[in-house]
């Protein structure tokens, strides 16, 4: 991104988030006194706060690890801020036919990507991943009752990890304290804009995250990546293992190497965690199948350096095989 600096030039910083990091940029027309901008940052790190008390499976006191240590199940209530990211899972599970599910926490667990970053892989692991195997969906194993639809009912232990569309999901609800007229909510690559001029993003070549593929510009609007390139290990030697995983079979996908999608603001109440989603869905569904539920454009890149980019996807790839 360039020229944000002089555009954008207020900038709160929140280094723990999500195990990424978040960066928060506010225009020169901000709210821009030191005890303002002091008192939004401590708005924000409160909600950070709450949202991975609740969400995040990498902490010992979160409702999901709750959820993952009760062996017979149990009735769990969520705050009522879920029931957009809880619908939002409804919709991908449902369009990637169970490709996508927030259940697959349990096959991240066996794969060693697990609340102790111990990248071990478990020994029966291969024979127990994937909804194929037995492990709890989300369609199946996890009724959804209460006014909003964010009380969770399970009849055993049940790993979630909202990794998905998580991160998105944090974006939008920060951007929901903020009302000023340019923004942009840097996630981990995760973005939410708001400007008045075009914000020029780098696409980041999975081969070598040093360098660019491409670019994309955007005004307003959310736009999210997704690729293994970042969160990737070595398991029992020899066997290379990502977290971006086909939750019917729960094996790591290998015929995708990244995906970018952009969507507009007023094509969804959540934009980033749809477009946070998406970019994941990609993975496991086609674009096509994908262009007939959801609004958004997006740029796909395969292992051979091929790429397929949509119609009004707003940048460029530059391939270089």
């Amino acid at each position: 991104m360039s020229g944000l600096s002089e555009r954008m030039p207020h900038v709160l910083q929140f280094p723990g988030a999500l195990g990424t990091g978040m960066i928060v940029r506010l225009g020169r027309n901000a709210t821009s006194t030191a005890p303002q901008l002091s008192g939004l940052h401590a708005d924000i790190a409160v909600l950070i706060n709450e949202y991975e008390s609740v969400l995040s499976r990498f902490r010992d006191d979160s409702l999901l690890t709750a959820m993952g240590r009760a062996p017979h199940g149990g009735t769990f209530d969520f705050p009522d801020w879920t029931a957009g990211l809880f619908d939002l899972y409804d919709a991908l599970c449902d369009a990637t036919d169970g490709a996508i599910d927030p259940c697959i926490g349990e096959d991240l667990i066996r794969l060693g990507y697990d609340a102790q970053y111990s990248f071990t892989l478990e020994a029966d692991a291969t024979a127990r991943l994937g909804a194929v195997h037995g492990r709890p969906t989300w369609r199946d194993d996890v009724k959804r009752v209460g006014q909003h639809g964010t009380t969770l009912i399970t009849r055993r232990a049940v790993h979630l990890d909202v990794g998905a569309c998580g991160k998105g999901y944090l974006v939008d609800l920060i951007a929901e304290l903020i009302s000023t007229p340019e923004l942009l909510i840097d996630a981990g690559g995760d973005l939410r804009i708001r400007s008045v001029q075009p914000v020029t993003i780098a696409l980041e070549d999975p081969d070598n995250t040093a360098n660019a593929i491409g670019t994309a510009s955007l005004t307003t609007g959310s736009f999210c990546a997704s690729a293994p390139s970042r969160r990737h290990w070595q398991a029992s030697g020899q066997l290379a293992l990502h977290h971006l995983l086909n939750a019917i079979d729960g094996q790591p996908v290998c015929d995708v190497a990244a995906t970018w999608v952009a969507l507009d603001r007023a094509s969804a109440n959540y934009p980033t965690a749809l477009a946070d989603g998406l970019a994941t869905a990609l993975f496991v569904a086609e674009p096509d199948a994908l262009a007939a539920r959801f609004p958004f454009a997006c740029a796909l890149l395969r292992p051979d350096r091929t790429a397929v980019v949509s119609r009004n996807f707003p940048g460029q790839l530059f391939i270089r095989r």
